[in-house]
């Protein structure tokens, strides 16, 4: 969910920022930013929601793919299946004459063999089911809370040029302070994860109106 929030959020602040700031060199009424910025965040929280979603269905499709080829070779290829299972507990630096009978208990139940291979040798743990769905409004949630922040000042303001400065304030603030946390939760500095954030949305955003202004 981290990931999926992450991914989301990101996205969600700093397109609609960019392509905000875009407009704002080249038109010069707040309502057109509005309607385009609202278009952008329904078009882009329903792709970045389905990316998820087909994501997480092709890591599930996957996932029981090689289930599958795991329970075939331990029917056609049961002596290989035992010395890889063998093979994962030398690894752990366990004695030869320990192995035997390990080996053989697991081997005994099918279901037991295959779901230590999925596990310990392939490093695979079974999907949720909900998973690709809940990935996906996850996603897409996200996305629309982070898009709305930089076109809350249009929203509000008549004045574009003030709408503008606005909402590159609000949203630099909210692009740090979403890093923050980012960091905090995934183990990186907290303030260097504020910094990249911003820094990558700032230039985004100001890539975007210096664009626009040049063309215009």
């Amino acid at each position: 969910m981290v990931r999926d929030v992450v991914i989301g959020m990101s996205d969600g602040l700093t397109v609609p920022f960019a392509l905000a700031a875009g407009l704002s060199g080249t038109v010069t009424r707040t309502d057109i930013v509005v309607i385009a910025g609202l278009a952008e965040i329904a078009a882009g929280s329903i792709a970045m929601g389905l990316g998820g979603y087909l994501a997480a269905r092709t890591d599930r499709d996957h996932y029981f793919s090689e289930r599958e080829r795991e329970y075939r070779e331990t029917v056609e290829l049961p002596d290989k299946e035992r010395e890889e299972v063998a093979d994962v507990f030398r690894g752990y630096g366990m004695p030869e004459h320990q192995i035997a009978p390990v080996v053989a208990a697991i081997a005994a139940d099918r279901k037991r063999w295959v779901d230590f291979m999925m596990r310990f040798e392939l490093g695979f743990d079974e999907p949720d089911p909900k998973r690709a769905r809940n990935s996906a409004v996850t996603i897409a949630i996200s996305y629309i809370l982070g898009g709305l922040v930089p076109l809350a000042p249009y929203m509000a303001m008549a004045q574009l040029h003030s709408a503008l400065s606005v909402s590159v304030v609000l949203t630099l603030g909210a692009l740090f302070l979403f890093g923050f946390v980012k960091g905090r939760l995934t183990g990186i500095s907290p303030w260097r994860g504020g910094l990249q954030t911003t820094v990558i949305g700032g230039l985004a955003s100001a890539a975007a109106y210096g664009l626009a202004r040049w063309i215009s």
